[in-house]
C-alpha cells in the first residue's frame, strides 16, 4: 500500500505543479523537478510528507528504468533514414566534436585548477570530470520538443545529437576515465577499462537492433492498435531488463546500456515498420505517467547536502562553467564545420546542457573503482552539476527554441479562441422549464 501510495502522491504532485508553472510560461519537466525536490527527503519528507529517505525513492528505481526506455525508443524515431539524409552529416559531426570539445574544457579547466589547489582536487578527479561532462541527458531535452511541438533546423540536428552524445560519451569516458585509473594506481587493466566501454556500445547496437527487427516481423501478426502496443510495450520492457544483464567473459564483465538498446529498437523499428509513426504515436501515451514519474522521482533523489561542503561547491561551479562553455562553443564551432544554419550555431548549444541518467551511471562506476575521497568527490560534483543542470536546463532549452523560432508563440487569435471555448463549457446551464 505504501508503494502504491508514494506513486500516487509523486504523481498528483507533478501534475498540480504544472498547473502553478504554466503561469509563469516553465516547461512541465521544470514543474515536475521541482515538485520531486519539494515531496523529497529533503523537505516534506522530512516531516513524514512524501518520500521520508531516498531508500524509498530509490525502491522505485524500476520505474525509472521503464521510462528511460520509453524515452530512448522514442528518440531512436529521430533516426529516421529520410530525416537523417538532411541532417544525419551534421547530426554526426556535431554529436562527436561537441563532447570532445566538452571534455577538453573541463579537463583544462580542473587540470589548472588540482596545480592552484592540489589539496581539493587531484588529477585523476580532474580527468575523470572532463570524461563525464561529455554525457548529455536526452529525456528532459525530448520533453520540451514535445510540450512545445517544436520543429524547425535546431531541432532537427537537436535529438540525433542527444542520441548520439550517449555513445560519444561511453567511448570518451572509456579513454579518460582508463588515464585517471593508471594515474591513480600506477598499474591497472587499462585493457578492461577501454575495452568494457566499447563492447558495451556495440552489444547494446547490435541487441537493439536485433529485437527492433523481431518487432517489425512480429508486428504483421497483429492487426488491432491494442495488441500492437502492447507488442511494443512488451519489447521495450523486454530490452531494459536485457540490459541489466552483465556477462564475464574471462578478465573482463560486457553490459549493454539500455538507452542505447531502446534507441537502436526504436531506429529500426520506424525504418522497417511501415506503421511506426501511428504505432509509436500510441506508446508514448501509454508510457506519458511513467515518464512523469521518472521526472518526479529524478527531483526526489537530488541531495542538497552537497551545498554544505564548500570545496565541492568551488569545484562544482568550475566544473558548471567549463562544462556549459564547452557544450556551447563545441556546438557552435562543430556546426559551423558541418555548415549547418546560423540559428543552428547559435542557439543548439544551449540545449545540450542537462545532464542527468548517463553521468550518474558514469559518476557510479567512478565512485566504485577511484574509491575513498576521489571516489566521494566526483559523486558530489556530479550530484551538485545534476541538481544545476536539471533545474535549470530545461527552462533554457525551451528559451533557445524560442529564439530559434522552432517554438512559435500561440496566436492571439487562438488563445481568444480557445478561451470562449472553455467558457462556453464550463458556463452554467439555465434550467429549463420545457413542458
Amino acid at each position: 500500500m505504501q508503494t502504491l501510495l508514494l506513486i500516487a502522491i509523486a504523481l498528483f504532485a507533478g501534475l498540480m505543479m504544472t498547473r502553478l508553472f504554466v503561469k509563469f510560461h516553465l516547461p512541465d519537466v521544470t514543474a515536475y523537478l521541482v515538485a520531486g525536490v519539494l515531496i523529497g527527503p529533503c523537505v516534506l519528507g522530512r516531516l513524514g510528507i512524501g518520500f521520508t529517505t531516498f531508500e524509498k525513492v530509490d525502491s522505485l528505481s524500476l520505474i525509472n528504468d521503464v521510462a528511460l526506455g520509453f524515452i530512448a525508443f522514442a528518440i531512436g524515431h529521430e533516426f529516421r533514414l529520410s530525416a537523417l539524409k538532411q541532417t544525419g552529416k551534421q547530426a554526426t559531426i556535431i554529436g562527436i566534436l561537441q563532447a570532445v570539445t566538452a571534455t577538453v574544457f573541463v579537463d583544462i579547466a580542473l587540470i589548472i585548477f588540482h596545480y592552484l589547489r592540489p589539496d581539493i582536487l587531484s588529477l585523476p578527479v580532474a580527468i575523470t570530470m572532463g570524461a563525464i561532462a561529455a554525457a548529455t541527458a536526452p529525456a528532459a531535452t525530448l520533453m520540451v520538443v514535445r510540450q512545445y511541438k517544436a520543429k524547425g533546423p535546431v531541432t532537427d540536428v537537436l535529438l540525433p545529437v542527444v542520441a548520439l552524445d550517449d555513445a560519444v560519451g561511453l567511448v570518451v569516458f572509456a579513454i579518460s576515465f582508463g588515464i585517471a585509473q593508471a594515474m591513480k594506481n600506477g598499474t591497472t587493466n587499462v585493457a578492461a577499462l577501454i575495452l568494457e566501454p566499447l563492447m558495451e556500445v556495440v552489444l547494446s547496437l547490435a541487441f537493439g537492433g536485433l529485437t527492433g527487427f523481431v518487432l517489425t516481423y512480429l508486428e504483421r501478426y497483429f492487426h488491432s492498435h491494442r495488441n500492437r502496443n502492447a507488442l511494443i510495450v512488451g519489447s521495450v520492457i523486454l530490452t531494459v531488463a536485457v540490459s541489466q544483464l552483465k556477462i564475464p567473459v574471462g578478465p573482463f564483465t560486457f553490459g549493454f546500456s539500455s538507452l542505447l538498446v531502446c534507441m537502436m529498437l526504436g531506429t529500426v523499428f520506424c525504418n522497417f515498420c511501415p506503421l511506426s509513426e501511428e504505432l509509436m504515436l500510441q506508446a508514448d501515451r501509454w508510457s506519458g505517467p511513467a515518464i512523469t514519474l521518472f521526472f518526479v522521482l529524478s527531483g526526489a533523489a537530488l541531495e542538497f547536502e552537497v551545498f554544505s561542503k564548500p570545496a565541492v561547491i568551488l569545484v562544482g561551479v568550475v566544473y558548471i562553467a567549463a562544462r556549459s562553455l564547452g557544450k556551447y562553443f563545441g556546438a557552435h564551432w562543430s556546426a559551423k564545420l558541418a555548415k549547418s544554419p546560423e540559428t543552428v550555431r547559435k542557439y543548439l548549444g544551449i540545449t545540450l546542457l542537462p545532464q542527468a541518467g548517463v553521468a550518474l551511471g558514469m559518476c557510479a562506476t567512478a565512485y566504485r573503482v577511484l574509491g575513498g575521497e576521489d571516489g566521494t568527490l566526483v559523486r558530489n560534483i556530479v550530484l551538485f552539476g545534476v541538481l544545476i543542470y536539471e533545474l535549470i536546463g530545461p527552462s533554457l532549452t525551451k528559451m533557445a527554441l524560442t529564439k530559434a523560432g522552432d517554438i512559435q508563440a500561440i496566436p492571439s487569435e487562438v488563445k481568444s479562441r480557445r478561451k470562449k471555448e472553455l467558457e462556453s463549457v464550463t458556463k452554467p446551464v439555465p434550467p429549463s422549464f420545457d413542458k
